[in-house]
């Protein structure tokens, strides 16, 4: 059904952000204009998530070209769901950029990229055909360079090369990929492409070109391919860190999920088993990575690593229950590592270290922030009756309902480690005898706690309330499995 309501989370950060660019000396209006875009954001994947629970997936042919011929954008409930996911972490992270990110980042178009960077996100979860994918990507990433350097500091000028440098070959990659994909099917639009693919059977070289787009995503989710993420998160400031690590890596993950679920899925045997893989691996050697420092950003940055491989293990699975898993695991995920970031981020502002053997009894001056650090942290170690939790019982049910009984046992043994490494942070940091007092505190909280509140109000009802969005999860998991719910909406017959 042809909806242009689709196009909005994509044109409105673009638009307010050019205006910005404007305005560039009235910091007031940059912080209200982007906390007004992500609302508005917000409001339309709303909209579009009840249209799609009665109408189907939503469907824009844009300049009026249909599919395949034009460019698509396709709305489905997947898709809306982390939209929305991300329109509401963007609304925190901007929030407590307030009073953080500094005056001198705020002049040099702080509010301005990142909306960029949210059109790239929103962007790449709506497009409908593999190319402009990689258009968004890039999007998102020109924006994300600019964000990781901003300030100029020597940490983040060190990161940002391995950075840009990293991502410019899973670009060039990317690029290849798509250019051998078109050679063979002679189409880019992802339900065409599904439809190609099948017609062709997936045989040796298309299983060989899907396992090049795994590298690429692999790379842009840090899924095993991850050595450039932990400095690459540790270096810029906390409210962009936080940025990143809700929503970047999801986007590759995203990519990957819609790739081999829609156009290669019909060699699960070598394609999922390399995925599982791959998610054991990350899972194990973030774990690792965790447990072994004792710096908290370092800390944080390896949990991302081991979620980015429990939310694939789910994936791997292919079963009805295990992308369930997924997909709930996503949307939470989404949200707590924002919500770790942040606060990860002002006990540094607090303390003027990140070194966690430095600092304790923090909980005795910051007791709001410190119950907060610790509801984040059973939450991302799957706690009932938070969030984490429904997802990782439906993601170990699903491995283990394929026989993948090695992926769910690592998956339950990395979920030890998670707990360990976070709660070495709480115990460390916030319990004990305090050597801290109110004078000799490098900073204040004041203006940073309310958007941690916010988020931590997200995860404990997302898993109180968890049957409040059970109907729409449901619906993603139906469209990811039954690929031919997506074919019918986005060629709507006039491609076979």
């Amino acid at each position: 059904m042809m909806n242009n309501l689709i196009i909005g989370p994509i044109i409105i950060p673009v638009i307010i952000g050019l205006v910005l660019v404007v305005f560039k000396n009235n910091l007031g209006l940059h912080r209200y204009l982007s906390l007004f875009a992500t609302v508005l954001i917000g409001l339309l994947a709303v909209l579009l998530l009840k249209q799609i629970s009665t109408g189907g997936i939503q469907v824009l042919y844009l300049g009026g070209w249909e599919a395949p011929f034009g460019i698509t954008l396709a709305a489905d409930t997947f898709a809306v769901l982390l939209v929305l996911t991300t329109a509401i972490v963007t609304f925190c992270c901007l929030w407590y950029a307030f009073s953080s990110i500094g005056a001198e980042r705020e002049q040099h178009y702080f509010y301005p990229l990142c909306l960029f960077l949210i059109a790239g996100v929103n962007g790449s979860f709506l497009t409908g055909d593999i190319f402009n994918l990689f258009v968004c990507f890039e999007v998102m990433l020109v924006a994300s360079y600019v964000l990781i350097s901003l300030g100029g500091t020597r940490m983040q000028l060190i990161e940002s090369i391995k950075y840009v440098l990293i991502n410019m070959i899973s670009s060039f990659l990317f690029l290849v990929a798509v250019a051998y994909l078109y050679a063979i099917t002679g189409t880019l639009n992802l339900a065409h492409l599904s439809i190609r693919v099948a017609q062709s059977g997936q045989d040796g070289l298309l299983t060989v070109v899907s396992l090049l787009f795994l590298i690429v995503f692999s790379l842009k989710a840090a899924l095993f391919l991850f050595y450039w993420l932990p400095g690459s998160y540790s270096a810029p400031p906390t409210a962009i860190a936080a940025i990143f690590a809700a929503l970047l890596t999801k986007v590759g993950v995203y990519a990957m999920v819609r790739l081999f679920s829609l156009v290669f899925y019909h060699d699960p045997g070598t394609t999922h088993l390399f995925i599982g893989a791959l998610a054991a691996a990350s899972m194990v050697l973030g774990a690792l990575g965790a447990v072994a420092y004792d710096d908290i950003k370092k800390i944080i940055t390896y949990n991302v690593v081991i979620s980015i491989g429990f939310v694939l293990a789910g994936f791997a699975s292919f079963s009805l229950v295990g992308i369930r898993g997924m997909v709930y695991y996503l949307l939470h995920d989404m949200i707590v590592k924002a919500l770790l970031f942040l606060s990860a981020g002002t006990v540094i502002h607090l303390t003027g270290t990140a070194k966690i053997r430095k600092v304790s009894g923090l909980i005795r001056l910051h007791p709001q922030l410190g119950w907060m650090f610790f509801i984040a942290a059973l939450s991302v170690s799957g706690i009932p009756p938070l969030s984490g939790f429904i997802g990782k019982v439906f993601v170990t049910a699903g491995v283990f309902h394929s026989a993948y009984y090695w992926l769910g046992g690592i998956g339950l043994f990395t979920s030890l480690m998670v707990l360990y490494s976070v709660m070495k942070i709480f115990m460390n940091v916030f319990w004990g005898h305090t050597n801290l007092t109110a004078e000799t505190e490098k900073g204040t909280t004041q203006g940073l706690l309310p958007p941690i509140v916010a988020l931590t109000a997200l995860t404990i009802a997302l898993g109180l309330g968890a049957e409040g969005i059970h109907s729409f999860v449901d619906l993603a998991v139906d469209g990811l499995l039954n690929p031919n719910l997506y074919i019918d909406a986005v060629l709507a017959q006039n491609v076979k």
